[in-house]
């Protein structure tokens, strides 16, 4: 016996599977998806005292991520969308924390990075900058190290062996005197407490000649009590968070008083940026990638290592230049032929 399909039913089950999928894609899982977001140009954005007419063609882009709670159907079918990654819940939210506890903290670290990215960009411009750090705050510590026994997350480390350290780059600096398997005798606030504990350092997994203290610290952890910048500079990205715009931050402060370092070229970057100038790692370089190769940039600078292999496995044609420091990052686009604009 065959089943014949009138019109009537055909368009009723296909009714259904619509209203299955629109279901699927609504009601949201227990994870969460990246997606990219089409980079856009930074000087709208961004309002420097002083700041030169913008030139035409090139200019600084900045390039972010879309992070949303994952469909059931995006969850089953991650590849849905193009450029798509699939993560865990705790891959976004820390411990115990709720989404809108991250997004506070997201914008607090964006907050900070414009004002550390326009302090290194005046900086590098000869501009008299004041930066006053309590210490390094730590996020986190490694439990599997020697200094779960002696250290919390939110200590904040004043100096190593005596010697000051009021940055993420300064206290790496310090502790990279010992070998790995020495101690090294911090000095800690904890509170109203001010401790002084030793801590054997352990061998970096990717380079054992380097020492670690197995604990979690980042720029966007920094806490200043003084940012004195010697011109007005206000930059506004809206609802955007987080600290990786940085990089492009001081890039386009650079660029907004008058230095051509674009060179005619559309330059995006992408990197969490220290008061020292040192250019930190990010997340989500294969959805940023996309996104600045969608905007027709010809230029993409990110952190030297891992974050650079990504970019490169998703630029197409787009050149990615690997960068530790705000100072290589203007040495290389430096380097640049001047693009010649179309006529």
């Amino acid at each position: 016996m065959t089943r014949i399909f009138t019109p009537v039913r055909l368009f009723v089950a296909g009714l259904v599977l619509f209203a299955v999928a629109a279901f699927l894609y609504l009601v949201p899982s227990d994870e969460y998806i990246l997606l990219p977001d089409r980079a856009r140009p930074l000087a709208p954005f961004v309002k420097v005292m002083g700041e030169k007419p913008e030139r035409k063609g090139g200019g600084i882009y900045y390039v972010a991520v879309e992070i949303k709670k994952a469909s059931i159907l995006e969850k089953l079918f991650p590849s849905i969308e193009e450029g798509s990654t699939l993560v865990p819940a705790p891959a976004i939210l820390g411990p115990n924390q709720s989404e809108q506890q991250h997004q506070r903290q997201e914008f607090q670290a964006m907050a900070l990075s414009q004002q550390v990215g326009a302090a290194v960009a005046l900086k590098a411009l000869g501009y008299p900058v004041k930066l006053e750090s309590r210490g390094t705050v730590i996020e986190a510590v490694d439990p599997q190290a020697p200094a779960a026994q002696k250290l919390r997350a939110q200590d904040v480390i004043v100096a190593a062996d005596g010697r000051r350290t009021p940055s993420v780059a300064e206290l790496r600096q310090a502790i990279g005197t010992r070998r790995p398997g020495e101690e090294v005798e911090l000095t800690v606030r904890r509170g109203l407490k001010i401790l002084r504990v030793k801590v054997k350092t352990i061998p970096d997994p990717q380079n054992p000649a380097r020492p670690l203290i197995g604990i979690g610290s980042s720029c966007a952890s920094q806490r200043f009590t003084k940012i004195d910048l010697p011109i007005a500079v206000h930059i506004n990205l809206g609802q955007v968070g987080g600290p990786s715009a940085g990089l492009a931050f001081a890039l386009d402060v650079v660029q907004e008083l008058g230095n051509d370092i674009d060179r005619g070229h559309k330059v995006a970057a992408s990197g969490e940026i220290c008061a020292d100038g040192t250019v930190l790692p990010v997340g989500g370089l294969k959805q940023k990638t996309i996104g600045a190769r969608r905007a027709g940039v010809d230029v993409f600078l990110v952190p030297a290592g891992e974050n650079t292999a990504e970019a490169r496995r998703y630029a197409g044609g787009m050149r990615v230049i690997p960068v530790h420091s705000f100072r290589q990052a203007l040495r290389a686009l430096a380097t640049l032929p001047p693009k010649q604009s179309k006529k």
